[in-house]
């Protein structure tokens, strides 16, 4: 692990303006996934700012009926919280699906949403890897590829992103809250957070140098049946070779967002519109410029047996 100075801030204001003096800085919450990074000198931050001392732990309700959750929220908190429980059970579900008990008591809400690929490529710093070090090329293209992109990628990477938050965060249409170094504040869908990999995968979201993530609101509840249903190789503290976030109303109308198959969460409207159709229309739609490699085009059949069970499912429980 390379050297690095360390400064604990106080107010948002605060740690955006500390980013601003100390280029090459990154924040610092939980850790889970930053530190593992620095250790292998994948990330190599001059300075860290420890934002745990700001008043951004906290789950209050919105004006619009909805929840505000604060960027250091813990996951165990906010799966535990009763109104997340009954209003938005896939995002509980979701959360417990992901990683150990002992991460999800340190893991926060931003830094889940931020958190970094585990493509084996990525974490091998003898091998090219684009996200790593653009320009270097991509060992996954032909390399081994079962736990990557069938859908979103580009020929500069076919890394998947790892959360499973993100994934029930975007069924519920959750709105991500920033601050910048110059104090401007701004709120990005959640549709809108992550970047297509193209030629530059190293940039993953749409946040600028120092912008920091301070909370996450969900609109209104949706109501229905939430199902949030993960395949992966081992009962626990694995990736999701597949997952499916499912919301259906009453009226048979819903929303399907996927994890493990792109370098986002994938929803498409068009595809929420099929719903009432059958599970083959809303494959057919989104996955129909899917590019698997021939290590991963299993996960198409999984999607599509995962997707029918979790909607078989829903109508059932409706």
């Amino acid at each position: 692990m390379k050297a690095f100075t360390y400064e604990r801030v106080k107010t948002p204001a605060e740690a955006a303006a500390s980013a601003r003096r100390s280029s090459g800085s990154k924040f610092i919450a939980g850790g889970t996934n930053l530190l593992d990074l620095m250790k292998l000198e994948i990330e190599t931050p001059v300075h860290l700012i420890d934002v745990n001392g700001l008043a951004l732990n906290h789950i209050d309700a919105t004006d619009e009926g909805g929840l505000r959750i604060g960027a250091l929220v813990r996951n165990t908190d906010l799966a535990a919280d009763p109104r997340v429980r009954r209003d938005y059970a896939v995002l509980a579900r979701a959360l417990l699906a992901g990683a150990s008990g002992q991460l999800r008591n340190q893991a926060t809400t931003a830094g889940n949403l931020l958190q970094r690929t585990r493509c084996p490529y990525f974490y091998d710093t003898n091998l090219p890897c684009n996200k790593r070090l653009p320009g270097s090329g991509c060992a996954a293209l032909e390399g081994f590829s079962r736990q990557h992109a069938v859908v979103g990628a580009s020929e500069a990477c076919i890394a998947t992103h790892p959360s499973d938050m993100a994934v029930a965060m975007r069924v519920l249409d959750a709105t991500v809250e920033t601050v910048d170094p110059d104090g401007k504040e701004r709120k990005i869908p959640i549709a809108d957070f992550y970047r297509a990999p193209g030629n530059t995968p190293h940039r993953e979201t749409v946040l600028t140098p120092g912008e920091l993530i301070v909370a996450v609101t969900l609109p209104a509840p949706l109501g229905g049946t939430h199902i949030y249903r993960k395949v992966r190789d081992r009962a626990s503290y694995a990736f999701a070779l597949v997952s499916v976030a499912a919301v259906v109303l009453p009226d048979g109308s819903g929303r399907v967002a996927f994890g493990g198959v792109a370098h986002k969460p994938w929803r498409q409207a068009e595809a929420d519109a099929q719903i009432p159709h059958g599970a083959q229309a809303v494959y057919d739609q989104l996955f129909s410029h899917a590019h698997p490699t021939p290590e991963n085009a299993f996960k198409l059949t999984l999607a599509k047996r995962t997707l029918a069970s979790a909607l078989t499912e829903a109508r059932a429980r409706t």
